[in-house]
């Protein structure tokens, strides 16, 4: 068997090494899978099990003819909720491949949160399963129960060194953690390794040469992480390279004691917000009527999301800045015109909320958080975040604060160019920290309140600046759930105060916006609407109008709300009849009066001869019903 077990896999054919295959394991395949379109609701995907599990076997029967002497079914869906017939269909399916995988040894890997009870006693007992796997990161009641009884004979694949994050392990901590394991276990029958697959950080740290020394001490990418799971694996055989444990002992310390990491301050400030329940004063029907007698909008306002396209032109002229080839005044003379063309084709197409279209940002993540304190960015440091995506997320090390205005200068330059609402563009807290490497030394809600302050001091700069409107994204919202159900209300009730930290010290005439995409929302609408927000702009058009059910079914919600009318991922452009069409169906479970007319998602990644036509039909369809309407009274 192997020493050390890091997620990280070739085909043994082409390395001439004994590496492990590894796939989704069937019931997980079927769980996490999507009816197609048109198929009942009440369909069962786990009946297919029957249908997929001959391929399984025929994968098997590849790979031991290929020499493979050992195989990985990655099962995560045995950290969620499952019912008795779900666990069932793991029994099932084990039994029917444990012929196939006879003389392989059999992997079974969970990860990303505890594993169940009733599912680890499921897990434990699978035929035909050689070794088990467990996230111990993110899983620590896990670790209870295989104090509480581990199959005789077993291997026990700990995950000890974390797969999702980039900090140094705490390598004293982790090998009394395995010693622990290794007399309930035995000494043969204990796998050092990962919690999960190292795809989740970033691949190594030495590509990283003006990484802030001090802080670099304190990371460890997936190539150090996997000198880490050799290090316990040897330490643990008795042969512990003491120089290494001793060099991590102090980089553990340092983190602890660096003054870099605390701003008493900002924790006294974050600490007091915990007992306190922040709403703005007013419910939002009177702020609404408020903003209208302010802002005078007309039925189905039209807005954008935030972002134009970004040019090839506007990325080389942030890159000369960047790299100093530009002066300061040429980079904000270069922006300032990008502003005024975005500004000035919002007017001709006649919308009536206006963005500055962000040409200053190079993300809606790392542009905040290179302007606040206790971040720290990569150079080289990607991670695939879906399909050929990839994004370079910050790091929060420390504690949050903003030194400085970080959007004003430019939401007021663009204010000055126009005589219509310009929004204030801000990226919430809740998304900054769900999608950076956030600090594992204290509670995620924590350091994301101490965000929220943050970005509550640039909301109320901007109100301070004459900006009425004011977009604060929460685009990750959702993304950061729980895989637990148990867990979601702990989780939704400190991200939904987290936002409305951010907007509750404003006037009822400023209007605020937020903006949510990527995700099926109907199962947290009760926590949109508990944001608090004066407009929502929400993706509908991409996921056929989901978002719609959930007011069909009797919700009532009496904010602004921006269903997507077009789908901007897409290239094509929808006429005005089909973007008419889409308002009606929104005017037949939403008052008229709440309805605002906006796309999907920002237009960063599309083409202006994409975006002028779509966005005039856009217009076209809103003021064809405003006639509608004003017809029909």
């Amino acid at each position: 068997m192997f020493l050390a077990f890091c997620n990280i896999y070739f085909s043994p054919m082409q390395l001439g090494v004994d590496t492990v295959p590894v796939f989704v394991g069937p019931v997980s395949y079927l769980l996490l899978s999507k009816p197609a379109k048109g198929v009942e609701k009440s369909f069962s995907l786990l009946s297919l099990l029957d249908k997929i599990l001959p391929i399984y076997k025929e994968v098997v029967a590849e790979l031991k003819a290929a020499g493979a002497s050992s195989i990985q079914f990655d099962e995560p869906t045995l950290v969620m909720d499952l019912d008795s017939h779900q666990l069932q269909a793991f029994t099932k399916a084990y039994s029917e491949l444990e012929a196939s995988c006879s003389g392989l040894n059999v992997i079974v890997e969970t990860y990303f949160a505890d594993v169940p009870s009733e599912a680890f006693k499921t897990l434990t007992s699978l035929k035909g399963v050689t070794g088990f796997g467990f996230d111990l990161v993110r899983g620590t009641k896990t670790l209870d129960l295989i104090k509480g009884g581990f199959p005789t004979g077993k291997y026990l694949f700990a995950g000890v060194v974390d797969g999702r994050n980039i900090w140094a392990n705490d390598l004293a901590a982790s090998l009394s953690v395995l010693q622990e394991l290794e007399s309930i276990v035995g000494k043969d029958k204990l796998v050092v390794s990962t919690s999960c697959s190292l795809l989740h950080t970033a691949v190594d740290r030495i590509n990283e040469p003006k990484l802030d020394q001090e802080i670099k001490s304190w990371l460890a990418f997936a190539a150090q992480k996997v000198v880490e799971v050799n290090a316990l694996a040897k330490a643990l055989a008795g042969h512990k390279e003491e120089a290494f444990f001793s060099e991590n002992a102090a980089a553990q310390a340092s983190r602890k004691s660096s003054p870099r990491v605390t701003n008493e301050a900002v924790q006294k400030a974050a600490s007091a917000l915990k007992g306190s329940d922040h709403r703005r004063a007013t419910d939002v029907s009177a702020r609404l009527d408020a903003q209208q007698k302010k802002l005078k909008l007309p039925v189905l306002p039209t807005t954008t999301i935030g972002s134009f396209p970004q040019t090839m032109d506007l990325r080389r002229v942030r890159r000369e800045f960047k790299a100093k080839k530009i002066s300061e005044e040429d980079y904000v003379k270069a922006i300032k015109e990008e502003i005024n063309k975005v500004v000035k084709l919002q007017e001709e197409l006649d919308i009536d909320v206006l963005v500055h279209g962000e040409p200053e940002r190079n993300d809606m993540v790392e542009y905040f958080g290179e302007q606040l304190s206790g971040f720290a960015f990569t150079a080289n440091g990607w991670v695939q975040s879906y399909g050929s995506r990839c994004v370079k997320p910050p790091i929060i090390y420390g504690d949050v604060s903003r030194p400085k205005p970080m959007t004003v200068f430019w939401s007021t330059m663009a204010q000055s160019m126009t005589a219509r609402p310009m929004k204030g563009m801000l990226t919430g807290p809740v998304t900054i920290l769900n999608w950076s490497f956030v600090r594992n030394d204290q509670p995620r809600f924590e350091t994301c309140y101490q965000i929220a302050l943050a970005i509550k001091d640039e909301v109320e700069d901007l109100e301070k600046a004459g900006i009425t409107v004011i977009q604060i994204d929460e685009a990750a919202l959702r993304e950061g759930l729980p895989l637990r159900k148990s867990e979601h209300a702990f989780y939704l009730d400190w991200a939904v105060h987290s936002f409305r930290i951010v907007n509750c010290g404003v006037q009822d005439t400023t209007q605020i916006h937020t903006h949510m995409c990527y995700s099926n929302f109907n199962d947290i609408i009760h926590s949109i609407i508990d944001m608090d927000a004066d407009v929502i702009t929400i993706e509908n058009s991409r996921s056929d109008e989901k978002l719609l059910s959930v007011f069909r079914e009797g919700v009532k919600y009496g904010a602004g709300i921006g269903p997507g009318v077009y789908d901007i991922h897409s290239p094509r452009i929808p006429s005005t009849e089909e973007i008419a069409d889409r308002i009606n169906k929104m005017l037949a479970v939403l008052e008229t009066n709440i309805l605002w007319v906006n796309p999907d998602c920002g237009l960063k990644t599309r083409k202006y001869t994409e975006v002028k036509p779509a966005l005039k039909n856009m217009v076209a369809a809103a003021k064809l019903l405003r006639t509608e309407l004003a017809s029909a009274k």
